[in-house]
């Protein structure tokens, strides 16, 4: 198949890149700047959001489309233009996407969006599922419902499933490489009450499962890009702090983290219990459904 791909240069966009060049699929990358890109084996870049480029015309042919545009969460204070660029910056790319699959005489088979489990919101008790069609009520929520209808407009004409990332682990980059230093100290604790949930997943199940979404066509409408089994963040740490064989005890703060971070410290210090019932129902199997399991494939590699 040919598959394009958008914020293929980012952390999931190249593992999802080296996965489907390994099932002998050929990737087209649509980037900004191709000037120092050059094409390789299973690899073609495609210039786009840039005035007079019509990627298009390269692009006849797809048989999916994988979107993964957007400014990254993690980098930098929620300042009011952050929140602004997050959310525009998805808007925008999405609206491209749809545009491109609207332009092509021959239209792909599906749409795999980049989306969050942060649609949910957060709760300390709740388990979510894909049957929960409301939006949290929080910046994060509003984001993800937003950037999900753009991408839904291809749904008269194209498959679309809107992948719900929860925390990815990957020591390449994300928040399991900044717990690492500390932890690898003997300085690693919870962070907050350590109540919260954390629906995390490995890197190589999240190409795994877009892989999946695209050659499953019962698969549609939002998916949640989560492992089996979510932990609370103290029995995280706990198993971080196992696998490192490194103590478990230095707890930091709520109000410290908040003060730090601002209105980021969402993202570490609340979060949602949620569970991959689609991937589960549509026979997909995960290499790393266990937590521990998957700590110990990236920290010992």
């Amino acid at each position: 198949m040919k598959i394009a791909i958008t914020g293929g240069t980012g952390l999931i966009g190249q593992a999802v890149t080296k996965e489907l060049i390994s099932r002998d699929h050929h990737v087209l990358i649509l980037t900004r700047n191709k000037e120092n890109k050059k094409s390789k084996y299973g690899i073609t870049y495609v210039e786009w959001l840039k005035d007079g480029t019509y990627p298009e015309k390269e692009l006849e042919g797809i048989d999916g489309l994988i979107n993964l545009a957007g400014e990254n969460l993690n980098s930098g204070r929620w300042t009011a233009d952050k929140k602004k660029e997050i959310l525009q910056s998805r808007i925008v790319a999405t609206r491209e996407v749809v545009r491109i699959i609207e332009q092509l005489k021959k239209k792909p088979d599906v749409l795999v969006n980049g989306s969050a489990v942060g649609f949910y919101g957060t709760s300390f008790t709740q388990t979510f599922t894909e049957k929960e069609t409301t939006p949290g009520n929080d910046f994060l929520a509003d984001v993800v419902a937003k950037w999900e209808n753009e991408a839904l407009k291809a749904a008269p004409t194209v498959r679309v499933v809107c992948a719900r990332f929860g925390l990815v682990l990957s020591v390449e980059d994300g928040a399991l490489k900044k717990m690492l230093p500390p932890f690898r100290l003997g300085a690693g604790g919870k962070l907050g009450t350590g109540e919260q949930w954390m629906s995390w997943i490995h890197i190589s199940d999240v190409a795994r499962a877009l892989a999946h979404s695209l050659t499953t066509p019962s698969l549609q409408g939002p998916v949640n890009i989560t492992a089996p089994h979510p932990q609370m963040m103290k029995h995280f740490g706990q198993q971080l702090a196992a696998v490192l064989n490194r103590p478990f005890w230095a707890p930091v703060p709520s109000s410290l983290l908040k003060f730090i971070l601002g209105d980021m410290s969402i993202l570490i210090l609340e979060g949602q219990r949620v569970l991959p019932a689609k991937l589960e129902q549509h026979d997909f199997r995960f290499q790393f459904p266990h937590l521990q399991d998957a700590l110990t494939d990236l920290i010992k590699k």
